[in-house]
């Protein structure tokens, strides 16, 4: 009786607003209309892309004559046929793994992962075919190359789809309209994490108070109203999520919020109450019949663990191997230029809080703070900051050495020896981690990158709480998909740029 009351209540409040209903009705609408035409164009790229897929394997098979049984060779109508009737397998699979699902937040790291998942069961299911239909011969290499150039082809086709629907966010369009319930410091700080617009594909429409008060603005958001009234924000906004920061709402205000949220067309999320301490992936399992959170202490399971690392060192080591010539060259160069070392010492933290050294090569005069201390501007804005514009200290050739990010090469060791990692979150010192709070546990728990996401969304233009926004949202989100993402598709392009770089 209670929850009809109060949904009569929320009816009669959004009947009050006038034209409410009828405009979140059309923005709803507008808001499908996009998300089908996305989907509709992403099955028909999807398909143009398997179709290059099928026709790149049978070259590399009977073109290039790449095979582990020559004596194999159907006709190519079979191989006609098979793309007639496995391209729609394959888009089938893409769509059991939830790559046409019309609210995809389209992150680039989940969509890769479960790309290559559906393309090694869509891969699956023609072998497993192959013993049940014994006239069905296909090449093996035919199928090897087929399943490892679906995925590239379809991986890239999804880059290029992502650019695009991030372009398309930043103009407003395809973007979730949420609600955030609570007015606390957790509500405030999950609002300013899902201000990216172009990674998480939500708009936050406001707030929604709880308990007592009726405050109008928190942090420069609008608060809409109470929990009571949260059918008619629903209706009156067009929201489709309802996120709730579990510490700002009490337990039976919790309850009467999914009760009558119950028959509204929303997605209730809630976070886990702990969204400023706690960065590692939370995992619900049963015990008996009740639902429990795990904490896991690290985000990475075993097998990702043993790939970023196999990553990290066979990279660094190729990439020393190859550079080494150029790296003395550098060091001679910076010894000509002014006198000192070739390389720095930075005394920072790594995983654990764990200090050690990173390599750089010098940058700096050896008698920088002398100079520094000559312009008392530049030492306020460095004790700020931690970055300077237009820094004293800083040679000739280390301003070229710092544009296209040269200088942290010989970090390359620092990653053999296992204190970092060629992707992750900046480096910081024992000074710095007062800047992050309770967050700097967070931060510590992974090891510090060479290049990071940081570093590709525009280094040191960047203000320093935008920069600590953005490790916290890698170290909340990353994968060794993200790393290969940051590594070799957005990391050449701000290097040869050298934008914010100094």
């Amino acid at each position: 009786m209670a929850a009809e009351s109060r949904g009569l209540m929320a009816e009669g409040a959004a009947a009050c607003v006038p034209g409410a209903a009828s405009r979140a009705q059309g923005s709803r609408e507008g808001l499908s209309t996009h998300r089908l035409l996305l989907i509709a164009w992403l099955i028909l790229s999807d398909a143009l892309a398997l179709s290059l897929a099928f026709g790149l394997a049978y070259s590399v098979r009977f073109e290039m004559q790449v095979t582990v049984a020559p004596e194999v060779v159907p006709s190519a109508a079979v191989y006609q046929v098979a793309r007639a009737l496995l391209i729609p397998l394959w888009l089938t699979v893409f769509a059991l793994f939830d790559l046409y699902e019309p609210r995809a937040r389209f992150g680039g790291s989940l969509e890769s992962a479960r790309t290559f998942n559906a393309c090694t069961v869509a891969t699956m299911f023609v072998i497993v075919a192959t013993f049940f239909v014994p006239d069905f011969v296909i090449s093996r290499m035919w199928l090897v190359s087929l399943w490892l150039a679906s995925f590239f082809l379809v991986a890239v086709n999804r880059f290029v789809a992502r650019r695009i629907v991030y372009v398309l966010r930043r103009h407003g369009y395809l973007l979730t309209p949420a609600v955030i319930v609570g007015t606390n410091q957790e509500a405030v700080s999950l609002a300013g994490f899902l201000a990216d617009r172009r990674s998480s594909g939500v708009r936050t429409v406001g707030l929604i108070h709880a308990g007592n008060g009726d405050p109008r603005h928190v942090a420069e958001l609008p608060v809409l109203g109470s929990i009571a009234s949260i059918g008619a924000i629903v209706k009156e906004h067009g929201i489709e999520d309802v996120i709730v920061a579990i510490t700002g709402v009490a337990r039976d205000e919790l309850l009467r919020l999914c009760e009558d949220l119950d028959s509204l067309p929303v997605q209730l999320r809630l976070s886990s109450g702990l969204y400023e301490l706690l960065t590692t992936r939370v995992t619900v399992q049963t015990l008996g019949s009740v639902p429990l959170m795990s904490l896991q202490k690290n985000r990475l399971d075993r097998g990702e663990v043993v790939a970023k690392a196999l990553l990290d060192s066979t990279l660094a080591l190729a990439a020393l191997l190859v550079l080494w010539p150029f790296l003395l060259v550098i060091g001679a160069w910076i010894k000509l230029d002014s006198p000192g070392p070739a390389l720095h010492r930075r005394r920072v933290l790594g995983v654990a809080g764990r200090h050690f050294d990173a390599f750089k090569f010098r940058t700096m005069h050896t008698n920088g703070d002398a100079l520094l201390e000559s312009q008392p501007q530049a030492v306020e804005d460095l004790r700020h900051n931690h970055k300077l514009k237009a820094d004293p200290r800083v040679t000739r050739v280390g301003r070229w050495l710092r544009k296209y990010s040269i200088d942290e090469l010989p970090q390359l060791v620092n990653v053999l020896r296992g204190e970092m990692s060629l992707v992750g979150p900046r480096m910081i010192t024992a000074e710095e981690a007062g800047k992050y709070g309770r967050q700097r546990m967070n931060l510590l728990t992974v090891k510090p990158g060479i290049t990071g996401l940081w570093q590709v969304s525009g280094r040191s233009d960047l203000t320093y709480e935008e920069r600590v926004r953005i490790d916290m949202y890698y170290v909340r989100n990353y994968s060794v998909w993200m790393d290969l993402q940051i590594l070799f598709i957005q990391t050449p392009p701000a290097v040869l740029r050298g934008r914010g770089a100094y």
